[in-house]
């Protein structure tokens, strides 16, 4: 194969860079079941909460005497995309980055697909990052689809208002839209370990769905853990222990401490691991 690819890269007007272009791989992906799938189920969450609390009527916290972010649910539309978050963040929104980044690589493998990219030729370091761009790409498109359905849906439903805060005070509505864009990039970066596990495993197999679901079972056994008081200080390394920290960028004073660490340990690892994926397949015999 590397073959191949040395005698084309002195072809005249072969440029290795011009290969698998990432809007055409965005087609590919765009115009596949899943995706379609995980956006409906995505932009359904906002109306199935409005259904139920419709229904059941919102929990105002007097069982217990404390006010929680879900009590606050439906006094305005900021109010309600941050439930949104909340109730998805730590599992309904790993899915959608395990199952973009997890199916990219070895659904072609499954399709016995990948070995003809490569002999078109597509470097192997080429189609990486093409297909890692979009699936993160991909991954961001889903994190952002949520809260931009929720503040329509919310809006329509519970108006338009400040960020009424479970500590007590609201934020003014014009600081809401930052503060909430904030959340969600953080979230999203807080995601990055479970794209780094699914990229990774989806080079190393030919079944997307044990990529996808081998990257979802060690998400969990790593809030398994972080469950675990025992550990003490050790809870610090491990992303799970940082994944609600964006609730600090809705606070009267803005905290970025827990952020800036959750961010750091996050980044750290998916760098370690996209690392790994990119050496792997680098010396991989691909033969399907």
């Amino acid at each position: 194969m590397s073959g191949t690819a040395e005698l084309v890269e002195t072809a005249p007007g072969y440029r290795a860079r011009r290969t698998l272009p990432l809007r055409v791989e965005a087609v590919r992906q765009l115009k596949r079941r899943r995706t379609l799938v995980m956006g409906a189920v995505l932009a359904a969450l906002p109306f199935v909460l409005i259904i139920a609390f419709a229904i059941g009527g919102t929990p105002d916290g007097s069982e217990n005497g404390r006010i929680t972010l879900m009590d606050t649910a439906t006094a305005s539309a900021a109010n309600f995309a941050a439930t949104c978050l909340f109730v998805s963040a730590g599992f309904l929104l790993v899915i959608p980055v395990a199952l973009f980044c997890g199916d990219t690589v070895a659904s072609e493998a499954g399709w016995s697909s990948l070995r003809y990219l490569l002999a078109a030729p597509v470097p192997r370091a080429r189609l990486l990052w093409s297909k890692l761009a979009v699936a993160l790409g991909f991954s961001a498109a889903a994190m952002v689809l949520l809260p931009l359905v929720a503040l329509t849906a919310g809006t329509v439903a519970y108006g338009w208002g400040p960020l009424r805060l479970p500590t007590g005070g609201s934020l003014p509505a014009a600081e809401t839209l930052p503060r909430l864009a904030l959340a969600v990039a953080f979230i999203f970066v807080s995601q990055l370990v479970t794209a780094g596990l699914a990229f990774w495993l989806s080079t190393r197999t030919d079944a997307p769905l044990g990529a996808v679901g081998g990257a979802v079972g060690l998400t969990i056994v790593g809030n398994v853990l972080d469950a675990v008081t025992a550990l003490g200080s050790w809870r610090d390394f491990l992303p799970a222990h940082w994944q609600f920290a964006w609730a600090d960028a809705l606070q009267p004073q803005l905290e970025w401490a827990g952020m800036a660490k959750g961010a750091a340990v996050s980044v750290t690892y998916a760098l370690i691991l996209f690392a790994l994926a990119f050496r792997g397949f680098s010396r991989k015999d691909i033969v399907s």
